[in-house]
């Protein structure tokens, strides 16, 4: 019995703003009076297209960032590829409380992504790849807290109860 959730930053607004800022730099560059000709753009190589085409490329890169959370009776699992080659595993024995809670990406952790928690809460980490405003919030014996937010919030939840029921720990909420 595991529950297993994968997840990424789906940030294709960023696509649409950055073509809209640089599809008129590239306009007023190529079609402008006193502007570069076409020989001066070849001896230039390619520092032009590398400059249009860099942002998308770089955005790209970041969405293919993926977030894998397994949960079974032993315990807690993640990896954020690329940033994670192993997976990050953690003992039910370690956990104080798991449980599903409200938060605010913005107000608390100052947007989406890898966010430690604002105005210096440095042993608050969440990792929040979507816009729904409920997640999984750990809480270890040595203080850190863990959150994660979550697309199959409600599969989550039944998962959690249907683990604490039957192998009864303590630490799930």
């Amino acid at each position: 019995m595991e529950f297993e959730e994968k997840q990424g930053l789906k940030i294709w607004w960023l696509y649409l703003i950055t073509g809209v800022t640089i599809f008129p730099t590239l306009a007023i560059l190529i079609f402008q009076k006193n502007g570069p000709s076409l020989s001066e753009l070849q001896k230039m190589y390619f520092a032009p297209l590398l400059a249009v085409f860099l942002p998308f490329l770089i955005i790209f890169i970041v969405q293919q960032n993926k977030l894998t959370l397994k949960i079974n009776a032993q315990g807690l699992s993640y990896r954020y590829f690329p940033f994670h080659f192993k997976p990050s595993h953690f003992h039910w024995m370690s956990i104080e409380k798991a449980y599903i809670r409200k938060y605010d990406a913005f107000s608390e952790y100052g947007g989406y992504g890898v966010k430690t928690r604002l105005w210096f809460k440095l042993k608050d980490k969440a990792f929040i790849l979507n816009d729904k405003n409920r997640g999984l919030q750990l809480e270890f014996k040595n203080g850190k807290k863990l959150l994660f937010s979550s697309n199959k919030i409600e599969e989550l939840e039944m998962f959690l109860l249907n683990l604490k029921t039957r192998y009864n720990i303590q630490a799930i909420q």
